[in-house]
């Protein structure tokens, strides 16, 4: 049993924003996968479970704001009784530069609220998280630039990546963090 949580916030203001690269990189793998999915309201969050290798794994999309995503992420892994090293959450980077990412474990929140939440209320970092760049103009409030649209380069470039996060996605699911980290770390 493993938990995939795309960060992001929800509502049609925020789609396509840089803070919600986690929805976006959820959804373009649900679409990979080509199944019939029940998207259920429950947790303070858009969840649903599949069967991938036979073994049942749940997508989490928190509906709570991204400063409160730790509060859905404890509710499903309290209910369903998820180890919290098998939880991958993915987030926007602030300090990667866009076409960059980077897998950690055991991670800080660095700054970033969405995981700085989750790790109050699961009251630990050690769990998995793929950080995936949107870069910095430091000439644009952080709150402002992170909820803003991105521009058509960044997406082709992030629609260019989607392919290599469905793959991580896949091993994370197939194999331990330490392959994981040593497979897609190389050189970034």
């Amino acid at each position: 049993m493993k938990l995939i949580v795309g960060l992001g916030n929800h509502g049609k203001n925020y789609e396509n924003t840089r803070h919600n690269i986690g929805f976006m990189v959820i959804d373009n793998y649900i679409k990979f996968l080509d199944q019939p999915i029940n998207w259920q309201n429950k947790f303070q969050a858009l969840y649903t479970c599949l069967t991938i290798n036979d073994e049942k794994i749940y997508f989490l999309k928190p509906q709570t704001y991204m400063n409160l995503s730790g509060n859905s992420v404890l509710e499903i892994v309290k209910y369903f009784k998820i180890p919290i090293k098998d939880i991958l959450i993915i987030h926007d980077d602030l300090d990667l530069d866009i076409g960059k990412y980077r897998i950690k474990f055991n991670s800080s929140h660095g700054g970033h609220n969405g995981i700085k939440s989750v790790i109050e209320n699961l009251n630990t970092q050690e769990f998995a998280q793929l950080k995936i760049g949107i870069s910095n103009n430091k000439d644009i409030p952080t709150s402002d630039y992170v909820l803003a649209k991105f521009g058509k380069k960044e997406l082709s470039n992030l629609n260019e990546l989607m392919p290599i996060f469905n793959n991580i996605i896949q091993d994370f699911i197939k194999y331990d963090i330490t392959k994981l980290m040593n497979t897609y770390n190389r050189n970034k």
